[in-house]
């Protein structure tokens, strides 16, 4: 988005190249969700001026957003407030952003420079004086798109857009002239319909250009953000072809890039077609483009399309949604961004990880994402234990009702696979092998996603699973790490789930306390996700009129909100290993103090020789022993354990 007379002015200004070898020290932070200032680890100073300094990082920071800024250069030390005024690239390649920030001390940056300036050495203080004096207006070809649209960006402060529909159109015109075209169009995002609709076209009817935000060259580029510029006769492309013929054109080459709003939200794309007298548009029709695209997002930047309608997981509330990852780890950005990479691709995907981390959800969000979405969606559970009824469900009677023809171009999960008898894992690999049911009359056409809780990897070792079709599945992977290895995510999916319960049941939100709270965050949660959800919903259920949750039981009472014998289940019978009211540190302690026992009890009483068979000294036995009864008698009030002196003896 353009900031007009303050990214002209910071354009116009001279700006001193900042090395590294100058050890100027730079340090700078903004703002995050919650109005706390974190630093932008990864940011590097690029130039400074008497107007401003412009900085690169990865982050993506919005134009307009505040920042502070610490500069120190030997004994001058400066602390400034800027504000983000342009950002760009070098290339469509880079993943670092350069921002231009604009500060307004130039009394302080002026004495600051002097200082830095007069550390320079002869020579770089010739060509700086050389730079400046003989300074091209332009010294790139891009820069004068980018001096344009600066020009332009003043244009709209001072006219405001009276006509704006009339300056979209007359700016599509100017587009087209520039990049030497046949046709533009610029398609905003409708979270009611989750359709891309055309909001101005050049050379075409805008009302018939709509279709889902999933198809096509527009779509890709809108989900993904990636700009695209390539040709569709020589390249293999999700170009709509249905346009061409309804509309009677051939298209031969497009370009197109994603529009942003002030919150960079992608809400649409602008299309470019056809370069005349040439198969596909250059590079630098893509650093035009760039900047054009800059413009038009400053045009749209109030744009917010939000709906409870959207299936478009930046547009919809997250506890409005049906499908939706909850979480703010890193782990779970990871998950989102798997998925924004393998969406539209066709190969099987094999996802792992414990029972009720949610790998069932993961496959749905992963099918209604990307273009086979638009398609069917059929689920099987490969553990049931009514072999005749997997069967029918997988193989139907003579490939007509089977679930590949049911879901033909869409998407088929099989929930729990390494369950699949061994005889239906080598017919399933048959059938993927050659790419047709084994009737013969049916091609396939499904993408396998599968789950898995086990180790299949061993049980390929092991002979307990197909290694072709194991092969086969494996293309890509991807873990859902447990619940207990992401604690911060609690909150986040408590939240979630209460108000989806509370919503159902008819109550007003309910919130735990942050003691209750902490309790939940504390546990293990042997049943991940799963178990916190049937958990938050007994929560509810067993508090009908109570607004803030205060006690909870995790176990000790007649109504737990956990099943206590899922532990056990996953720990067995070893005391204190499932004791989620002991630190993990005193449950070690304890754990490590059974082991010991038994080890001495197997060895008649024996310490020595315990402690030898053990590995470890008679001293280290007696200290651990020493130590763990400590601990037992903090948590329970009693010791069990021999004293000192019978120890030794």
């Amino acid at each position: 988005m353009l900031t007009s007379f303050s990214e002209f002015k910071f354009y116009q200004s001279f700006r001193i190249p900042v090395e590294k070898a100058d050890n100027l020290r730079f340090l700078i932070q903004k703002e995050n969700e919650i109005g706390k200032l974190e630093y932008i680890d990864d940011g590097t100073l690029e130039d400074i001026s008497v107007t401003g300094l412009g900085f690169s990082t990865k982050e993506r920071i919005s134009v307009g957003h505040e920042l502070s800024i610490s500069l120190q250069f030997k004994k001058h030390h400066l602390d400034l407030t800027g504000r983000v005024v342009r950002a760009f690239t070098n290339s469509l390649e880079d993943n670092e952003i350069i921002y231009g920030v604009e500060i307004d001390e130039e009394k302080a940056l002026g004495k600051f420079l002097e200082s830095y300036i007069l550390s320079f050495s002869s020579e770089r203080l010739k060509d700086c004086l050389i730079e400046s004096a003989l300074k091209e207006r332009y010294t790139k070809a891009s820069d004068g798109f980018e001096m344009f649209s600066l020009l332009l960006s003043l244009f709209k402060d001072i006219n405001q857009f009276g006509d704006k529909d009339g300056f979209i159109d007359n700016m599509l015109e100017e587009v087209v002239r520039i990049m030497n075209a046949q046709r533009a169009t610029i398609f905003l995002i409708n979270p009611d319909t989750n359709e891309l609709e055309a909001v101005s076209a050049l050379g075409v009817d805008k009302t018939v250009l709509k279709f889902d935000y999933r198809l096509g060259i527009a779509g890709s580029v809108f989900t993904t953000g990636v700009a695209l510029n390539i040709d569709t006769i020589n390249q293999s492309t999700r170009f709509n072809e249905n346009f061409d013929k309804k509309l009677e054109f051939e298209t031969k080459c497009i370009i197109c890039h994603p529009i942003h709003n002030r919150e960079d939200k992608i809400i649409g794309v602008i299309e470019v077609i056809n370069k005349r007298n040439q198969d596909r548009f250059t590079v630098d029709d893509e650093k035009t483009m760039k900047v054009l695209t800059l413009i038009f997002s400053s045009v749209f930047h109030k744009y917010d399309p939000i709906s409870e309608s959207s299936q478009i997981r930046r547009f919809s509330q997250p506890f409005d949604r049906k499908h939706a990852l909850i979480g703010k780890t890193p782990h779970m950005a990871s998950l989102r961004n798997s998925i924004i990479k393998m969406k539209d691709i066709d190969a099987p995907v094999l996802i792992t990880g414990e029972s009720g981390v949610g790998k069932s959800l993961y496959a749905q969000i992963l099918h209604h994402e990307g273009q086979r979405g638009l398609k069917s969606y059929s689920e099987i559970d490969c553990n049931n234990k009514d072999l005749k009824t997997l069967e029918t469900s997988l193989w139907g009677q003579e490939d007509t009702d089977c679930v590949f023809t049911k879901s033909q171009g869409g998407t088929v999960f099989l929930k729990n696979i390494t369950k699949m008898p061994l005889e239906f894992q080598t017919k399933l690999s048959n059938i993927l092998t050659e790419g047709a049911l084994p009737a013969g009359k049916v091609t396939f056409d499904n993408r396998i996603i599968t789950s898995s809780a086990d180790d299949i990897g061993q049980m390929v070792d092991e002979g307990k699973f197909d290694r072709n079709l194991y092969d086969i599945i494996n293309k890509a992977h991807i873990h859902i790490e447990p619940l207990r290895r992401r604690p911060d995510d609690v909150e986040y999916l408590v939240d979630y789930f209460l108000k989806i319960e509370c919503k159902g049941q008819g109550l007003l939100l309910k919130n735990f306390a942050p003691k209750a709270l902490d309790q939940l965050k504390q546990y293990d949660w042997p049943g991940n996700v799963a178990e916190l959800k049937k958990s938050v919903e007994r929560s509810v259920l067993y508090n009908p009129k109570a607004h803030i949750i205060t006690d909870i039981d995790l176990g000790n009472s007649a109504s737990p909100l956990v099943d206590i014998g899922s532990k056990q289940r996953m720990f067995g019978d070893v005391p204190f290993v499932s004791d989620f009211n002991i630190p993990l540190k005193d449950r070690l302690a304890l754990v490590e103090r059974e082991m010991i026992l038994a080890e001495i009890k197997r060895n008649n009483g024996n310490k020595s020789k315990a402690a030898k068979e053990m590995g470890i000294s008679r001293e280290a036995l007696r200290k651990k022993l020493l130590i763990s009864d400590d601990v037992f008698t903090k948590h329970h009030g009693l010791s069990i354990v021999e004293d000192d002196e019978k120890i030794a003896a």
